[in-house]
């Protein structure tokens, strides 16, 4: 069973959930403070016999917690209830994503990498039949997510990448290629493509011939370039990057280098822009191609579970309301 949020942006007001009891407690201590320069403390709480403590923190304790359950049900948390198969006409299309150190260069908001990862989000909000796959490559690399019609879980696999999901170092571009070639469905012959999105530097194999192998398969390869001509630092642990004789690395885009393995792969090279990276026309190309048609597995439908939280919620607030400031003038034991 999958559990989802659908507005995780509300997640933030989880930091307030520790602040409620806290400041409730720094009042009391200022509110006593003040007793004690008015007068005698012990003289005052005479003067108040009704008014309980034990009361004043079971309300901000239920209020608390109510908050908090609020709070999750403005996340809007979700269950996927059960997969189903499903019948689709459309493309197989495998993502290869640079993840190397050099993707951490500023040169888009907020860096290479994660722009591209938004790029690619925003992607599977317009796909409607075809399926996505997912590899990450930088020395070595291996398949984030099998190719799927499942556009929810490409998200969530796509949200936990970063330049430390591969331990090696470096851009094998062709071996990205090749990991992507064998990672097609069995069912799909004709309507299969691989987005390679790097910024193609230091590229140590041959990206070229694994290309021209691909398109051999009818497998057409697509570039995009991640990154400017004139080049950007690497930001790393607080500083900027630096070679074995102390100075700073600056890392380019290698046009050159993508342009010539689209062109062996029967594809087209895209330079991404901040505005328009680059995925959309492609994405077009691909949707030309001729449909097929696969069987795949998905979460029927998510269900939400945002009103059992909210009505948690309601009921504790209700109980905070009605618990009021007041001793009980009913005692158990006489």
């Amino acid at each position: 069973m999958i559990y989802y949020l659908a507005s995780p942006e509300f997640l933030w007001l989880l930091i307030l959930v520790p602040l409620l009891p806290i400041g409730f407690a720094i009042g009391r201590r200022l509110r006593r403070n003040r007793i004690r320069r008015f007068g005698d403390e012990a003289l005052v709480k005479e003067l108040m016999p009704s008014v309980s403590p034990v009361k004043d923190w079971a309300r901000i304790v239920l209020f608390t917690i109510g908050f908090l359950f609020f709070v999750i049900g403005l996340c809007r948390p979700q269950i996927g209830a059960k997969l189903s198969e499903h019948k689709t006409r459309g493309a197989e299309v495998m993502i290869a994503l640079d993840v190397s150190n050099s993707m951490l260069a500023e040169d888009y908001s907020p860096n290479r990498l994660e722009r591209a990862k938004l790029a690619i989000s925003r992607i599977t909000d317009k796909l409607n039949q075809d399926r996505i796959g997912l590899i990450i490559f930088a020395g070595s690399s291996f398949v984030q997510l099998p190719i799927t019609a499942d556009y929810i879980s490409a998200k969530m696999f796509l949200s936990t990448i970063s330049t430390g999901s591969v331990p090696v170092q470096g851009t094998a571009i062709g071996d990205a290629i090749q990991t992507a070639i064998r990672s097609f469905s069995l069912e799909s012959e004709k309507s299969r493509a691989i987005i390679v999105i790097s910024d193609g530097e230091n590229h140590e194999d041959d990206a070229v011939a694994a290309a021209a192998n691909a398109k051999e398969s009818g497998i057409t390869v697509y570039t995009i370039g991640v990154g400017s001509p004139e080049g950007q630092p690497i930001p790393m642990d607080g500083g900027l990057l630096k070679d074995s004789e102390g100075q700073i690395v600056v890392t380019k885009l290698n046009e050159s280098a993508l342009q010539e393995i689209a062109e062996a792969g029967g594809g087209a090279y895209v330079r991404a822009g901040n505005d328009e990276f680059g995925l959309n026309p492609i994405i077009d190309n691909i949707r030309a191609m001729e449909a097929e048609e696969f069987n795949s597995i998905v979460f029927e439908e998510y269900n939400e579970q945002f009103m059992y939280f909210f009505a948690v919620a309601f009921v504790l607030f209700a109980v905070e309301m009605l618990l009021g400031r007041r001793r009980s003038k009913k005692k158990l034991f006489v």
